[in-house]
């Protein structure tokens, strides 16, 4: 079975310097990317932001929590999952290799990239 070629693109994030990776050269100005519009809506703090959708997976055998996981999946594109079991230490020993891949220079990136960008 093949895959259609517009579909096997959805999994590619863009390439786009880091702030560090900006921030190491003068710009003679800033790349359109990080330039909003002066039209762009305020973020204003008197409105509550929302929340992230929370999933128990300890609770996925029951209807309501299947449906809060299936909104999530549709609305968000992402959920913070609890009761997993994971231990804490193997998931902040992730955070931190994370944190590291970001820390990264953008050409030891390109090196760890599955699909190699040029």
């Amino acid at each position: 079975m093949t895959m259609n070629p517009e579909l096997a693109k959805l999994g590619i994030s863009l390439l786009v310097p880091s702030v560090q990776e900006l921030a190491k050269k003068p710009l003679k100005e800033v790349p359109p990317r990080y330039v909003h519009d002066e039209d762009s809506p305020i973020i204003s703090h008197s409105n509550p932001l929302p929340q992230v959708p929370v999933i128990d997976m300890q609770k996925l055998s029951s209807q309501q929590e299947l449906e809060k996981l299936h909104y999530a999946c549709k609305e968000w594109g992402f959920f913070q999952l609890i009761n997993h079991g994971v231990r804490t230490s193997l998931v902040e020993k992730v955070k931190m290799e994370i944190q590291e891949f970001f820390n990264l220079p953008m050409e030891e990136k390109k090196k760890l990239c599955k699909n190699q960008m040029k």
